[in-house]
């Protein structure tokens, strides 16, 4: 069976969501023993935090009794994605502590990172929309306007790489990613993927 991606190679893998067969390179091991697509790794990590969001939203509800939320999703998704991703790296860079090293904590990190990419890259065509299809110097300049975030928060954008290109737009992609992972950069036109020889280790 050829990978799916690349047909002049042996598939190895089976996408254990959408049953895709995978080379080596195509493939993420999203838990042990268990690989999926680069599709569809990102669309489980996205659906991963809205499910929490959901069931955070029903706790919060029921203290509340009857009293309404003016929140709409979208705002409520983004600040406690936000949140999240704002109290576990204040509390490993402000701490002094080293990031932990099991694969557990390591695997939900990479979500939150990849959380955190698709919500810049939607500021940024957000931003692009109404500058004249035009990119931000930084990130920092999409806060809080285009980006739900506080300035104080904006520190933690430095875990995304961002580039502006004359050819492309954009490239935005997460700084850090561990050894022998699937680099991912996000431009205007489309998804790129890559596997970097260094990274963080496993």
């Amino acid at each position: 069976m050829q990978c799916k991606n690349h047909p002049d190679r042996r598939a190895v893998h089976i996408c254990s969501s959408c049953n895709k067969p995978l080379c080596a390179d195509c493939a993420e091991e999203t838990d042990p023993g268990v690989y999926t697509c680069f599709q569809c790794a990102m669309l489980q990590s996205v659906s991963a935090v809205g499910d929490g969001l959901s069931e955070k939203r029903k706790k919060a509800a029921a203290k509340r009794g009857k009293k309404k939320n003016r929140w709409g999703p979208f705002q409520f998704f983004l600040l406690v994605a936000l949140t999240l991703i704002a109290v576990m790296w204040g509390v490993i860079i402000f701490g002094g502590q080293s990031p932990p090293k099991s694969s557990g904590v390591r695997l939900e990190r990479e979500k939150a990172d990849r959380v955190l990419l698709f919500l810049v890259d939607g500021a940024l065509k957000r931003y692009a929309h109404y500058k004249g299809n035009q990119y931000p110097e930084r990130l920092t300049d999409l806060v809080p306007k285009y980006l739900a975030m506080r300035k104080d928060q904006a520190h933690i954008l430095d875990r995304l790489t961002y580039v502006r290109s004359p050819s492309v737009g954009y490239e935005l992609s997460v700084s850090s990613v561990r050894k022998g992972g699937m680099s991912i950069t996000l431009t205007p036109k489309g998804v790129k993927y890559s596997r970097p020889s260094g990274g963080e280790p496993s």
